[in-house]
């Protein structure tokens, strides 16, 4: 271990505890510790914001490092040394000599330096009668070998953390590209959905990117770009569901119907004739093969709509169409548009669908909008009530082996 003195600077110049800790510092160099310099100037230069020195505050350094004659920074050796401002201004490109002397006074209360000045602020060499440099006086490069591995340790950290920066934003680039242009997408093509609500949403959390983003910003808004992507997919696949389903509607009420003892269609007049004097109003026949479904299915594919009927429970349809009325105000759907449904569909079957979209609540923006869009299909005759109990039973992880079973209550 060595002994060292702390030494003042000289002049005008102040003295600070921190100058006495780096100076004190220099004597726990382990013994015949070496290291190479310019890799410790390379790491001192990848980790230049973590010290709080500048690029030209390296150019100094570049040229102090520059005097000392050995690759090696060694522990027994003298580390000082001692160019004129003129010499130093040379070899740090010409530097001014007011912008030096900053550049020189960042490098000491950074740490990477530490002055060794002369009773009269002179920087030079005392030689013994050898020639052998016996006392010098300038600038002393110990404290990079004395912190060689801390300053290796600071320039692995700030490449890791640059290449997570790199990742973090290309990561929330495409996400926000994606964001951008799904919504796009589905406003365009008028898809069902609060898409206008999303966009503001998008617009929001992009203005809130600062101009010049650290890691922690980068990293929270892509965190909720990432959140808002998946409601935007989830919205987009709901309505692909819905899609398929109202696709292979006609196969899957077929199946149903004919698994039962009675098919609905022998209760349907087959020929105008029998028609005549016998048949129930058009909207009625609408909703006729959509009540089959026994209400014990209908309570395993919707089960949460239970919580809405009386006491707790649902033990017959007008129980269900009960709870359908208290489900129909806490998702905010407007009386018109239940009263549309059941105009369309038959109040049954309306109350069927307003358990359906409980159901799905968490991914549907508007329970209205949706419950009109049904509607709507349902007077063209593009939708049933099948293929969405159907999903419902499979999302919930029931088979439909009794579907065919005898209708319920």
């Amino acid at each position: 271990m060595q002994t060292r003195n702390v030494t003042t600077p000289f002049g005008r110049r102040p003295m600070t505890l921190s100058l006495v800790r780096h100076q004190t510092a220099l004597a726990d160099i382990r013994q015949g510790k070496t290291a190479d310099k310019w890799k410790v100037f390379r790491d001192a230069s990848a980790a230049r914001e973590t010290l709080g020195i500048q690029t030209n505050s390296l150019a100094v350094l570049d040229a102090l490092l520059s005097f000392y004659p050995e690759t090696e920074l060694r522990q027994d050796a003298k580390l000082v040394v001692f160019p004129s401002n003129y010499q130093l201004s040379l070899r740090a490109h010409g530097m001014a000599g007011a912008t030096l002397r900053r550049h020189i006074a960042m490098l000491v209360q950074a740490g990477l330096i530490v002055r060794k000045d002369s009773a009269n602020g002179k920087r030079y060499a005392r030689k013994d009668k050898t020639g052998q440099v016996e006392t010098a006086f300038g600038f002393d490069l110990s404290p990079l070998l004395a912190r060689s591995e801390e300053l290796a340790a600071r320039a692995q950290q700030v490449l890791a953390d640059r290449a997570t920066f790199r990742i973090a934003k290309e990561s929330l680039t495409i996400c926000r590209r994606d964001v951008r242009k799904l919504i796009s997408a589905a406003m365009e093509e008028g898809a069902d959905g609060d898409w206008q609500g999303l966009e503001d949403r998008y617009v929001r959390l992009v203005g809130r990117i600062p101009r010049t983003p650290t890691l922690s910003d980068v990293e929270a808004t892509l965190s909720e770009m990432e959140i808002l992507q998946q409601e935007v997919v989830n919205q987009l696949d709901f309505l692909d569901n819905s899609e398929k389903i109202s696709t292979n509607d006609a196969q899957i009420e077929r199946h149903i119907q004919n698994s039962k003892t009675e098919s609905l269609n022998e209760l349907e007049p087959s020929s105008e004739k029998e028609q005549d004097g016998k048949s129930e109003p058009k909207r009625r026949q609408k909703s006729e093969p959509m009540k089959a479904f026994p209400l014990a299915l209908i309570l395993r594919a919707c089960p949460t709509i239970a919580d809405y009927g009386p006491g707790g429970m649902i033990g017959n349809w007008r129980d269900l169409m009960s709870a359908a009325v208290v489900v129909r105000s806490t998702l905010g759907v407007s009386p018109s548009a239940y009263q549309d449904a059941c105009e369309a569909m038959g109040p049954e079957n309306a109350a069927v669908a307003v358990a359906g979209i409980l159901e799905r609540a968490n991914f549907i923006n508007s329970p209205g909008g949706y419950l009109r869009d049904l509607t709507r299909r349902t007077s063209r005759g593009e939708f049933s009530l099948g293929p969405m109990i159907v999903a419902l039973l499979k999302s919930s992880g029931h088979a439909l082996r009794h579907a065919g079973c005898q209708s319920g209550t």
